[in-house]
């Protein structure tokens, strides 16, 4: 008799042929070969199922123990979102400004054209924040032990970045530092810490 999880049937009905898998593999290469990030956003509204259903790709991804040691936090609300650029404003602009970027940093972002101003934070219709769990929660209070929390959500956050280009929407990986704000402002528990924010957004047609 087995322990633990129980097994559950693959998905994967039948075999595919090696001919299959080289048209998947291409068709799949295909569609990621035209993701871009983006810094220019539509206030366009996305529909919260879309949210909603990228969140639950993330959420398939494989991770230590099975302990899935990540939180997505969504958020639409104006308010909101406006707390968060003008937090991460004041930390961007102490960041090119305040010398926390040296001038080889600088230089290696310059043809990007980027500065401390983020106004897509704000007219983006929704942000997507990862929060890793550096450890669980039991029902008694108690700490759960979470392995490989970094690898983990490093794994899941790049589901996400694939299942938000796949529903035909951009996005952008933004990693304000330091990301404190991020806790404060959505009130998170003291074991999730700011991994990730991610604005996501209808844009028109973008060359590379």
């Amino acid at each position: 008799e087995r322990g633990g999880y129980p097994y559950r049937r693959l998905h994967c009905t039948r075999e595919v042929s090696g001919d299959e898998a080289v048209q998947r593999s291409g068709a799949f290469y295909r569609l990621m070969d035209t993701r871009r990030s983006v810094r220019f956003f539509s206030p366009r509204p996305v529909p919260l199922e879309v949210i909603v259903n990228v969140i639950r790709a993330a959420g398939t991804s494989p991770s230590g123990a099975h302990k899935q040691p990540w939180t997505y936090v969504a958020v639409q609300d104006p308010e909101v979102k406006r707390q968060i650029r003008v937090a991460a404003e004041k930390e961007e602009r102490i960041n090119y400004e305040g010398g926390r970027m040296n001038a080889q940093w600088q230089k290696d972002l310059a043809p990007l054209g980027t500065d401390w101003q983020k106004p897509y934070l704000e007219t983006c219709p929704f942000l997507i924040i990862a929060f890793k769990q550096t450890y669980g929660v039991n029902e008694d209070g108690s700490k759960d032990t979470h392995y490989y929390f970094e690898r983990s959500i490093g794994i899941s956050t790049g589901i996400l970045i694939a299942a938000i280009h796949a529903a035909g929407l951009c996005t952008l990986t933004h990693t304000p530092t330091p990301m404190a704000f991020l806790h404060s402002i959505l009130q998170r528990p003291e074991n999730e810490k700011p991994y990730l924010l991610l604005p996501g957004t209808f844009v028109p047609s973008l060359s590379r």
